[in-house]
């Protein structure tokens, strides 16, 4: 079965972006149709240009189409990512999710799997908070939140991270995400894919003979 999958997310230096690509790459592996698409910048160029890595990343990705509410519409899953902003979205990606508003009364984002991904420079600077922030978002939506939680080694590799992958830039000197970050990316691409074929094939994800139930 094919599925749709869209990958929406906003990068400014390009972690963000490198992380996104893999979770496509995951996503696609499983045979899904996937949108790459980035959100639209919000900082005017004044900004950008204070950054080389800031405007070299924005000069290098014009070619990637922008995100619009066709492609939540469309999609049978989503994966969002973004940098931290004091553990929370940055704005260019909450502006994005803001116009889905119509979307949503129309009930078109209800019972879609969704994930999501992100980084920041500390190794504690507020990832989980960031996506959990999210997560509020997807609860309004009725969407069906699907984490890596601990379902891999490979999320143990890239650091244990069960909410989503995420990468700290600090300690990569601006390298961009390490192999364990991207393979943990691919993995949470490839889940979310495999979750939706399976839940719009109608089979359970969990086989109901292997559950057992206790009583105290």
């Amino acid at each position: 079965m094919t599925v749709k999958v869209a990958v929406i997310y906003y990068s400014a230096t390009g972690t963000v972006h490198a992380l996104a690509q893999a979770i496509a790459e995951g996503a696609a592996s499983t045979g899904s149709q996937v949108r790459l698409r980035r959100v639209a910048e919000l900082a005017p160029d004044s900004a950008i240009d204070e950054n080389p890595q800031w405007r070299r990343h924005a000069d290098a990705t014009t070619s990637i189409d922008q995100a619009s509410v066709e492609d939540l519409a469309w999609a049978d899953a989503f994966a969002f990512g973004t940098p931290t902003r004091f553990g929370a979205p940055a704005a260019q990606l909450k502006q994005f999710i803001d116009q889905a508003g119509g979307l949503w009364r129309e009930g078109g984002l209800a019972d879609k799997p969704v994930t999501a991904f992100t980084s920041a420079y500390n190794r504690h600077g507020g990832s989980e908070a960031t996506i959990l922030s999210l997560g509020n978002v997807f609860y309004h939506w009725g969407s069906l939140i699907v984490p890596p939680g601990f379902t891999d080694p490979v999320v143990y590799a890239a650091g244990g991270n069960p909410y989503g992958t995420s990468f700290a830039t600090g300690p990569s000197n601006g390298d961009g995400p390490d192999a364990a970050a991207l393979e943990a990316a691919r993995y949470q691409g490839r889940r979310l894919a495999e979750i939706t074929i399976r839940l719009l094939e109608g089979s359970r994800v969990t086989d109901p003979a292997a559950t057992t139930f206790q009583t105290a």
